[in-house]
């Protein structure tokens, strides 16, 4: 164990983390989180950080110092990170010099930096699947998070009995960074802020801990304030891209349903990433009143996307945020849309923004959450039919194109192989049940064998969730659909192009 300390501690010198005049402080700390008064000299090893985290949280559950369940694992290991993670000041210090000479070198040096302070645990993730679907819209990304562990019972019933603290208010509050965590809450000794400056307000860069794609980052409120779409929405997301050019920006929609997992804390997400509905074309170009400065037009998207782009930032927001108040009372019934029913609002809308040279632009994607008793979970998600793949909402993220998909499917699609293969009945299995239906008419259309059933399956997932972003698209892909979208941005003074 020896070795593994000093291998710790040398891999932080190593990564940058630390000086080699901190050696000696590192290895102490070491010991400190470990309970132990002494060491013995000994060769560093140098193994991956998982492996060196491992072995030193294996020998804290030995010595009874640490639980045996996978949170009280992951809090500890954390705890043993935090003890040689730079103090926040460093870390803005050094942020700040590189962005002075340029924002991607900031940000490269950031995430990387995350990643060696294992907030973003780099083993974890490497066990997401990943693939790539060809269908109508384009390359859609599918994926399998594997990166997030589940609890193990233990851990969910000690999760129960401990204390409702209130502190941090949530996951994404400024009060989590260096906080040690509890069965009930993450421990983020080795979280790191980069402050940043929105429209005057205070706000924060961080990365998601569970990357679900390149430079996946957070860029949250320094007070704990509801999400809200709005004109200050739009401008705080335009104020993102003039800082951090290189990446793009998105909030998810602020109404249940077809909103985010966290409404209660206002926050954004980016990154540095290439999703299919920004490469995906405007099918008809269209006009607005007033806006001679503003591009405008329907993408071709399973959603309902309305893209602006102009070099004129306020324009950009004026007109976003006319196209937001009108479709947050507009009703159509032929086409089961309703602003509200009940007092019950339903219209709002989910915005991306990037930068095209030195033009802005603004994705806006129409979002409704109603509910019918045929559609209990909502009109515009995805439908029951199609829960055994993906039943979860439909964020920001699904919206560009990203598929993510739970862990079970991971073990489920290697079982159906199986059965496939050997021609078991599935309906009576308690797990793959809900599988049967999909799987029989699958069986009409392809004929399996052993090299080709993981990659039809693969395929199918796929079309499966591009089926999932029709469904959330609230003006369907058809002729009736699209002439309802065109009478709604008619409603906001469009005026279509002569030539289309």
């Amino acid at each position: 164990m020896n070795g593994t300390i000093y291998g710790l501690a040398d891999y932080a010198i190593r990564c940058g983390l630390l000086q080699e005049d901190d050696r000696t402080w590192a290895v102490n700390r070491l010991l400190e989180v470990m309970r132990l008064d002494a060491i013995e000299a000994a060769e560093p090893e140098r193994e991956p950080l998982h492996v060196l985290l491992e072995r030193l949280t294996e020998e804290a559950v030995t010595r009874g110092i640490c639980a045996d369940d996978q949170v009280s694992r992951d809090l500890f290991d954390t705890k043993l990170m935090g003890a040689l993670t730079p103090a926040p000041h460093e870390v803005r210090e050094k942020f700040r010099a590189l962005y002075d000479e340029s924002p991607w070198q900031a940000t490269d040096w950031f995430y990387e930096f995350s990643q060696d302070t294992n907030y973003i645990r780099r083993d974890r993730i490497a066990k997401d699947q990943k693939w790539v679907y060809e269908g109508k819209y384009g390359a859609l990304d599918i994926t399998i998070n594997l990166s997030k562990p589940e609890k193990d019972p233990r851990a969910i019933a000690a999760a129960k009995l401990a204390p409702q603290a209130g502190y941090p208010k949530c996951q994404l509050c400024a009060e989590n960074e260096g906080y040690a965590g509890r069965m009930n809450h993450p421990a983020r000794q080795n979280h790191r802020l980069i402050p940043m400056t929105l429209c005057g307000e205070s706000w924060y860069l961080q990365y998601s801990p569970y990357v679900y794609y390149n430079e996946h980052c957070i860029c949250l409120s320094a007070k704990h304030a509801p999400m809200r779409i709005d004109r200050a929405c739009f401008e705080k997301l335009l104020d993102f891209v003039t800082v951090l050019p290189h990446y793009f920006i998105g909030s998810n929609a602020d109404l249940p349903i077809v909103g985010g997992s966290i409404l209660s804390h206002e926050h954004f997400q980016g990154g540095h990433y290439e999703f299919a509905m920004e490469r995906a074309e405007i099918e008809k170009e269209v006009r607005f009143r007033g806006y001679a400065d503003v591009e405008a037009g329907i993408v071709r998207w399973p959603l309902s996307v309305l893209r602006l782009r102009s070099e004129n930032r306020a324009q950009l927001a004026e007109l976003a945020e006319k196209i937001l108040n009108g479709w947050r009372g507009y009703s159509n019934p032929d086409a089961f849309v309703f602003a509200q029913t009940d007092g019950e609002p339903h219209n709002t809308i989910t915005p991306i923004v990037r930068r095209r040279g030195d033009a802005y632009e603004m994705d806006l994607v129409l979002r409704n959450n109603i509910t019918t008793p045929e559609h209990p979970l909502g009109v515009f998600h995805p439908h029951a039919q199609l829960h055994h793949i993906k039943k979860e909402n439909i964020g920001l993220i699904e919206v560009m194109g990203l598929a993510v998909l739970p862990s079970r499917l991971n073990t489920e699609l290697a079982q159906l192989r199986e059965a496939i293969l050997t021609g078991r009945d599935i309906r009576a299995d308690e797990t793959l049940g809900k599988h049967a239906d999909w799987l029989d008419e699958l069986k009409t259309r392809h004929r399996f064998t052993p090299e080709n059933t993981e990659q039809i399956l693969r395929q199918e997932v796929g079309a499966v969730f591009e089926q999932v972003l029709e469904d959330a698209g609230v003006f369907k892909r058809n002729e009736a659909g699209q002439r309802a979208f065109l009478r709604f941005l008619g409603t906001l003074g469009m005026e279509q192009e002569e030539k289309l």
